[in-house]
């Protein structure tokens, strides 16, 4: 078995390094363990259809939340596990050796630069397609994982694709408490669709992004393009893959029963009042396949949370809830000290159209600290991201440091000769901000990026031109993601604010002397003639 074959005292050079490059990855452990479940003990293989049991994926009539439903997609899962197979893992007489077994797992989820596991993806997906009956454009000059990819991909292509990754983390997410036959959740990504549209086709102005439907757009996105989009946007859409296999090989060695029932976390997932949150499930999944750190490992547990609706502890503010204005925003967030990350949806009219339509669109930013009451930027990183209907990722540019702003009136009646603008704000300058929120939380300025130097450039809205963009708000969110120690620091800082508060509202006459120190005979004094000349005690 794998965990006695690599003890053996004839060990090949072979063994040695494969045992090597998978202890790098910190799964040798693992797959000595599945090796051993899964292999048979008389010749010490696992058979072709044990694996491909292990990695097989099929759910039944998934939960679509887009209107977009190609009937492929289910089918297409079904070709998954054998898709894996056949690529990486080659069967020997008898079956597969554990040799074959360590080639399978080193070739497909060793240590690799993150463009050798895009191709992987696209590898396996090219696979399934082909399974599936449908004609596929991609090809792979040879079986290597950093070879030359040539072809293209149409929207519908990159729609099933990137499903076909939330389906591999649903599964490993979800595989405590939902049966691996149960419901499988669909998240809506057109705006992830149409950022890889946006960014690798040539697309008429004429598209209307509001309003498009995928399924149907008839594109060519270059091979070549695409991965430059997924590397920038989503470099981590492998780590689907990798989950998936580890999830799997993990399945196999606790050998739970699978087949009993389990506690659905489907629940209501698709209800009207989890689309009504700016923070849907694709747009949650679309930020963490920026970067690989604990934040993005937060928002993950969001997604796969079973309903974002209940997930309540890590939104903070929400201007319809809590009420609009930089105050209540400042009593929900204050005391908060870790990750926050902030969604603004607006309203602004077409003014290229004559039928004068609403377009709703919805930007955010992310910052690394709390917010803080500052007349100057301030901050140490961030990112900001045009959400919908497009989405993109603004990371720092290195020039400048301008993150945050937020700044009140000051307390009492202070004369400010150059009073500083009210509100937040996200890069830019003062008076020049990239993105400004007013103090009423009822409009929102987005300027164009040749004003900030701190975030990279381009549109955060579609069709954005170089003057500003003044829009109506018609919600706020501010999220927090620093996990249960910044909320109970928060918690702690609320209750004892309001203790302060409660104390400051009483007066202890036990502290005054006499009545002649109370404040009840100065005010008496004071209203019965407040001219009259009172002698000091010397």
């Amino acid at each position: 078995m794998g965990a006695s074959a690599s003890t053996e005292q004839t060990v090949s050079p072979e063994q040695r390094e494969l045992e090597s490059l998978a202890a790098s990855t910190g799964a040798l452990p693992l797959l000595q363990k599945s090796f051993s479940k899964l292999s048979d003990p008389q010749n010490n293989t696992i058979s072709v259809q044990s694996l491909q049991q292990c990695f097989y994926l099929s759910y039944e009539d998934p939960v679509f939340e887009s209107p977009q439903k190609p009937e492929s997609f289910p089918r297409l899962l079904d070709h998954l596990g054998s898709s894996i197979i056949d690529l990486f893992f080659m069967s020997e007489e008898g079956g597969i050796s554990w040799l074959g077994f360590l080639r399978g797992y080193v070739k497909s989820c060793g240590r690799m630069s993150t463009s050798m596991s895009l191709n992987i993806l696209l590898r396996i997906f090219a696979m399934s397609v082909r399974k599936l009956g449908l004609s596929s454009k991609l090809e792979f000059e040879s079986d290597d994982a950093d070879c030359k990819i040539n072809g293209s991909l149409l929207p519908s292509d990159v729609l099933l694709l990137l499903w076909m990754c939330w389906a591999m983390l649903w599964n490993v997410r979800t595989s405590k408490f939902s049966e691996r036959k149960g419901k499988l959740f669909l998240p809506d990504i057109n705006h992830l669709v149409l950022s890889a549209v946006v960014s690798c086709a040539e697309v008429n102005s004429s598209l209307d992004v509001w309003d498009c439907d995928i399924l149907g757009l008839d594109v060519q996105l270059p091979v070549g393009k695409f991965l430059a989009w997924a590397l920038t946007t989503a470099p981590t859409l492998s780590d689907c893959f990798t989950q998936f296999v580890h999830g799997r090989l993990g399945s196999s060695v606790t050998a739970e029963d699978e087949s009993g029932s389990s506690q659905s976390i489907l629940g209501d997932i698709s209800s009207k009042a989890s689309q009504a949150l700016l923070l849907t499930h694709g747009r949650a999944w679309a930020i963490s396949l920026g970067s690989r750190n604990t934040i993005s490992e937060e928002i993950l547990k969001a997604c796969f949370a079973g309903d974002i609706v209940g997930t309540y502890e890590n939104l903070l503010y929400r201007s319809s809830a809590h009420g609009k204005g930089l105050n209540r925003f400042r009593s929900n967030v204050e005391g908060y000290h870790g990750p926050l990350l902030i969604f603004i949806s607006a309203n602004s009219e077409d003014a290229h159209q004559d039928n004068g339509k609403i377009r709703k669109w919805v930007i955010g930013a992310l910052t690394q600290q709390g917010f803080e009451n500052k007349d100057t930027f301030y901050g140490s990183a961030g990112n900001l991201y045009a959400i919908s209907p497009i989405f993109h990722v603004f990371s720092p540019s290195g020039k400048e440091k301008n993150f945050v702003y937020s700044h009140m009136h000051p307390t009492g009646r202070v004369y400010e000769s150059h009073p500083m603008p009210v509100g937040i704000a996200f890069g830019g300058t003062i008076a020049n901000e990239r993105i400004f929120i007013d103090e009423d939380f009822a409009r929102v300025t987005v300027r164009h990026h040749a004003m900030d130097k701190t975030y990279k450039p381009a549109s955060l809205i579609p069709n954005q031109g170089f003057l500003p963009v003044e829009s109506s708000i018609s919600e706020v969110e501010v999220w927090g993601f620093g996990g249960k120690t910044a909320k109970e620091v928060q918690n702690s800082y609320k209750k004892r604010e309001e203790l302060f508060t409660e104390q400051r509202r009483k007066v202890d006459l036990k502290t005054f002397a006499n009545w002649d120190d109370s404040p009840e005979k100065i005010m008496m004094d004071m209203m019965g003639d407040p001219n009259k000349v009172q002698r000091e005690d010397r």
